[in-house]
């Protein structure tokens, strides 16, 4: 805008040659800044395609996956746990089926749908029988026909006023307190530097042209171009290391990041859970309680997950007799999943999950026997059992069962008076090298924090085995007794957050960034999306959910941490190079600056025109675009940094008055040896300006980066 004004105030002075120069070198700066953005774009876009969502469609009968941008009103597809909504949909089918709302209707909890007919005036909140796009499945199953897509939307219509600016990255809070430092200095230089003139009697119009010419100078113009290029690289550079960046911001706070936070299952261990027993509420290898949860997972529909691919990979078992008649998907209120199946005309309900969940439903245990009794004395015993387990790192459900069943329909009703009939054992090891990349982690200064729904007794033995020494666990109980402000002094010493609800997740990112932290967190589930969404870097992988790769800005192709390593590294030497550019075009253009003012305090003349003042900024900027692919020292990449504003004015203040000397060298020499004329005064001094700027950096500032 400065170079803008500039360029029409030179035009209504007839200086047209100033004006055409200026408006050059504005083109040359916006058009290289549009150059990288576009290459950044183009190479964007290729790498999301990798990590676009999909959708199950329905189409000539046949069910294949299509990205969501290619859907149609008329297209029927299908719905599970996770998915995202493609567009505004009427429901065909649906089984037990619970969509998140909150970004259109501000409804806090899942909303459920079923198919039907509505009065056509029924508020939107009601319609029970209609999916929105920009919502998300939260549990249970659906085929639904898209009406409409884009702006058509419910959500498109009122995208205006949802429409909410992306919280500012840590980087971009850097930007704008650097563009602060700069007008302030600006302002102070321009407004005394033209009071100087006009007390010293210059013409007014030179004065302030001069004045106008300085502030403009002292702007790295080409800093949104140099940033781009940085970026950019360095997303091709993660890209390279199986880290596809959705949102470019994001690389700079990827490595300022000083807390991670991660989940456990998959990302610390190996994430391909194995049954480790199947047993009866005594303690006993049970072929009944086997073929009850091969039933469970076998006939499950409801999203493919770990446990059900273990129990179904433990032991193949013939249930050819046995027919599916009804489900009631996993949701994560009630973190169980119940069947209907029936075998010659007997119908029986069998149901896993949490073990106190399943506890809950329970009226009666069975006995090896099959000798059925009540449960309630038997509760400490079993609480007992599930301790012991979870102390040597098991992960256990419960499984429960209700016979003689008298319907072919199911709801969550009939989820009472069942039989409990053991446990589910479960185990999950350390990935190999995981205590060693940890260790990697904490000497590049991230700290890792585990968040986990598994209870604390798992979480500390898993904690314990991946190195973390004698781990500080908060329980998600304890974590609802907290106000705001002791969460806030807590978080930096606790190391798991252990029987966290989903909802807490998004709490704890909030107060670890409050505590001063830039925080990431790794997640792939349903449950992650919130947290995702708050961390400074959301960070998921390609297998996971829709919901959560929408609201990530990094995807992992690989759920290994050592990618993660190598995907810091790289975002950290992106920034110290981003760095470099500030600290040299910043004390470049300020010492500069500093000269011509001081110069015009006894000159008759401008020191240097406008023109030669823009032109010497690009000139000195133009070879710097090459410092994306530039080495970084390994000091630079062994902690996190931020923007330090002061050490960036003191740098700029030091190096700037250290390069000046070099210009009142020369300013002596034209004027007092050479008597040099107003044009070869100023032809020497551009000449000289270019030459020293761009000595002093490269001669000083790589040793203060140190």
């Amino acid at each position: 805008m400065i170079l803008l004004i500039a360029a029409i105030l030179s035009f209504f002075l007839h200086d047209y040659t100033d004006a055409i120069i200026i408006l050059v070198i504005v083109f040359i700066s916006s058009f290289l800044g549009f150059l990288q953005e576009r290459g950044a774009a183009n190479a964007m876009n290729k790498l999301l395609a990798i990590v676009q969502i999909k959708a199950n469609v329905i189409r000539d009968g046949k069910s294949l996956e299509s990205p969501i941008n290619t859907l149609v009103p008329g297209d029927v597809i299908q719905l599970h746990s996770g998915d995202v909504l493609p567009g505004d949909c009427l429901v065909l089918e649906a089984n037990v089926l619970f969509v998140n709302e909150a970004a259109l209707t501000g409804e806090t909890f899942p909303v459920e749908k079923s198919p039907g007919v509505l009065e056509e005036d029924t508020a939107l909140a009601q319609r029970i029988n209609t999916l929105y796009m920009g919502t998300n499945v939260v549990s249970g199953t659906a085929k639904a026909l898209i009406i409409r897509i884009g702006n058509k939307t419910e959500f498109g219509q009122v995208s205006e006023r949802l429409k909410l600016r992306p919280a500012e990255t840590e980087f971009e809070h850097g930007i704008r307190k650097f563009g602060y430092m700069l007008m302030e200095i600006t302002l102070i230089l321009v407004f005394a530097i033209f009071a100087i003139n006009l007390f010293l009697d210059r013409p007014v119009l030179d004065s302030f042209l001069f004045s106008l010419a300085l502030a403009v100078g002292l702007t790295p113009q080409l800093l949104p171009a140099i940033i781009s290029i940085n970026l950019s690289y360095g997303a091709k550079q993660m890209a390279n290391n199986n880290v596809i960046v959705k949102r470019l911001a994001s690389i700079e706070n990827f490595g300022s990041m000083n807390v991670l936070c991660s989940d456990k299952t998959g990302t610390l261990t190996e994430g391909t859970v194995q049954i480790d027993s199947i047993v009866d509420a005594n303690g006993a290898s049970s072929e009944k309680l086997e073929l009850y949860a091969y039933l469970n997972a076998h006939f499950e529909t409801g999203y493919s997950n770990p446990i059900d691919e273990a129990i179904l990979a433990h032991k193949k078992i013939d249930i050819s007799s046995y027919t599916k008649l009804d489900e009631i998907p996993y949701d994560f209120m009630r973190k169980r999943l119940s069947i209907l199946v029936s075998e010659d005309n007997e119908r029986l309900i069998v149901t896993k999950g949490a073990l106190q969940n399943i506890l809950d439903i329970c009226s009666f245990i069975e006995a090896a026997d099959g000798a059925q009794t009540a449960i309630a004395p038997e509760k400490d015993r079993i609480a007992k059992q599930f301790e012991e387990y979870s102390q040597k790192g098991l992960r256990t459900l419960g499984i429960a069962v209700k016979r003689k069943v008298d319907s072919e329909k199911i709801t969550k009703d009939q989820e009472k008076d069942m039989v409990f009939l053991g446990f589910l054992l479960f185990k999950d090891p350390p990935k190999p090298g995981i205590p060693d990349t940890i260790k990697q982690l904490k000497q590049l200064g991230i700290a890792l924090k585990i968040i986990t729904g598994d209870n604390h007794l798992i979480a500390a033995n898993i904690s314990e085995q991946i190195g973390l020494v004698h781990p500080k666990v908060l329980l998600g109980k304890e974590l609802a007794a907290m106000s705001d402000e002791a969460l806030m002094h807590q978080v930096n010493i606790i190391d798991v957050f252990s029987e966290v609800e989903p909802n807490q997740k998004e709490r704890i990112i909030h107060a670890i960034k409050k505590a001063g932290n830039v925080v990431g967190y790794i997640g792939d589930g349903i449950n992650d999306a919130s947290a995702l969404h708050a961390a400074d870097v959301g960070i998921s992988v390609d297998s996971a959910v829709d919901v959560a790769k929408e609201a990530a800005d990094i995807v992992l192709l690989g759920k290994d941490l050592n990618v993660l390593v190598r995907g810091v590294q790289e975002g950290r030497k992106t920034f110290a190079n981003t760095m470099k550019y500030v600290f040299m075009a910043t004390s470049a253009n300020f010492g500069n600056m500093f000269s011509m003012a001081g110069a015009s305090l006894f000159l008759p003349f401008l020191p240097l025109l406008p023109k030669q003042i823009l032109l010497t900024n690009l000139l000195t900027d133009f070879p710097e675009m090459t410092i994306a692919s530039d080495n970084v020292d390994s000091e630079m990449i062994d902690k996190p940094r931020r923007w330090d504003i002061k050490f960036i004015r003191k740098f700029m203040i030091t190096f700037g008055i250290v390069s000046s000397i070099f210009d009142f060298m020369t300013f002596g020499v034209l004027k007092f040896m050479l008597h040099a004329t107003p044009e070869q005064f100023r032809t020497g001094w551009f000449i000289e300006s270019v030459i020293s700027a761009s000595l002093m950096c490269w001669l000083f500032a790589p040793k203060s980066l140190h």
